[in-house]
């Protein structure tokens, strides 16, 4: 990889996603095992949960055409590039986006992160595109198929890891990090573009240590409660390739589309939905109430009414907490899904806090 030195963020300000990239070594730091429970009190004083995210891996798109090659696929604008000297904080260094095919159906979820080209031995743009790792190979076609001539290099990125941060104290994560240690090591580290309620995205060399300063390795099925809870979605079991829409799928809560950048492949229907102004349907975060089936709840399984009427579909989850596909106007009437062995399982609707109050 080019870049050769740490880079290393902390937010500025309640909500706000500026942040600087310096370069600073300190001593390495052994993984801490203990509770991965999220929003407790930890006794060790640890002060992030950190979550390995196996299930994510990265690309790397680089080359002199690589902005506006991935500008023509992206449903979003490309993180700014930062100052020469570092002295002024950009205003992103990441964004979230989705990859659509021609139908305006969501193929990936990507987020974008963008390396300072200062820091760049070659002084050309360089892209990371964080990826479900089940879909790397799909995603790497998909760009070959439209990279044509431009000046372009897509290649795997497997020297870094992906992690997950969120604070023990929720109330931390938009306030000033007290990530003030690091190792030196190359690591990228931005505030989850998608929502402040996601932390802080990591990406790093090392495996088996520690990431942070007070951090405490947490449990991955933590994590993905802790996003199902959020309403957000993430990976090809939430977003299924060529079945999600991604207003449905509340991309624009998540900062994930622009409706005033140029083309892109499947912005037609996408911006025709969005100055329509009617989203009918939309991913809610759900629980399951009672007994939850050994083999859990069928991915797609129908949602229905207390009369047996259609709400819409369950889409996927980890155990009692998932997502699904539901009708607005259904959503505060008791619902429930039909099981396998046909017993019947309750469910409750919930509306995040962050999103929008239009939406709610």
């Amino acid at each position: 990889m080019a870049a050769a030195a740490l880079l290393r963020g902390a937010a500025q300000g309640h909500g706000s996603r500026a942040w600087r990239w310096r370069l600073c070594a300190t001593p390495k730091r052994r993984l801490a095992h203990g509770s991965s429970r999220h929003g407790g009190d930890p006794a060790d004083g640890a002060a992030w949960a950190c979550f390995p995210l196996g299930e994510r891996t990265l690309l790397r798109v680089r080359g002199p055409d690589s902005a506006p090659f991935l500008l023509g696929l992206l449903t979003n604008e490309l993180p700014l590039p930062g100052p020469a000297d570092g002295a002024t904080p950009p205003p992103t260094r990441a964004g979230y986006a989705h990859f659509l095919n021609i139908q305006g159906r969501t193929l990936y979820d990507v987020i974008v992160y963008r390396l300072p080209e200062h820091e760049l031995a070659e002084q050309v743009p360089v892209f990371l595109l964080e990826c479900d790792s089940a879909v790397l190979g799909a995603l790497q076609t998909h760009l070959a198929l439209y990279r044509i001539r431009r000046k372009v290099v897509v290649e795997l990125c497997p020297e870094l890891r992906v992690w997950a941060l969120l604070p023990d104290r929720p109330e931390e994560v938009c306030g000033v990090a007290p990530l003030r240690e690091w190792t030196d090591r190359t690591s990228v580290l931005t505030p989850d573009p998608r929502t402040a309620r996601m932390g802080w995205r990591l990406l790093v060399r090392d495996e088996g240590l520690v990431p942070v300063p007070r951090g405490r390795l947490g449990d991955p099925r933590d994590y993905h409660r802790h996003r199902y809870q959020q309403g957000v979605p993430e990976g090809v079991r939430d977003l299924p390739p060529g079945v999600a829409l991604p207003l449905e799928s509340n991309l624009a809560f998540m900062n994930g589309v622009s409706f005033t950048k140029g083309c892109y492949i499947g912005q037609e229907l996408t911006a025709r939905t969005h100055h329509m102004g009617v989203i009918r349907k939309r991913l809610f975060p759900v629980q399951l109430l009672g007994p939850v089936p050994e083999d859990g709840i069928a991915l797609g399984a129908p949602v229905l009414t207390e009369s047996g009427q259609a709400a819409g579909k369950y889409r996927a989850g980890q155990g009692d907490v998932g997502l699904a596909l539901l009708r607005a106007e259904k959503i505060k009437g008791p619902l429930h899904i039909r099981t396998s062995n046909s017993s019947l399982v309750a469910l409750t609707v919930s509306v995040p806090d962050w999103w929008p109050t239009v939406a709610k």
